[in-house]
């Protein structure tokens, strides 16, 4: 029987995939960002959550509780 978070985890893969915030679905590109002395920056969207970007990669992920 599958969890919730086996039905959850690809949806939100999908929006992170998209550039998407996996709370609210708002585009990353549009939150508040600040560039960090390792090359990344740190997104914080309109609802709180904390999302990492790699332009080297051109990824977005969840920051870890240390960077947020």
């Amino acid at each position: 029987m599958p969890t919730i978070k086996n039905v959850i985890a690809p949806m939100q893969a999908w929006l992170m995939s998209q550039g998407r915030c996996v709370g609210c679905g708002m585009p990353l590109s549009q939150a508040k960002s600040t560039k960090l002395k390792n090359g990344t920056e740190k997104i914080v969207c309109n609802c709180r959550r904390v999302y990492i970007f790699d332009p080297k990669t051109k990824k977005y992920r969840r920051a870890l509780l240390d960077e947020a």
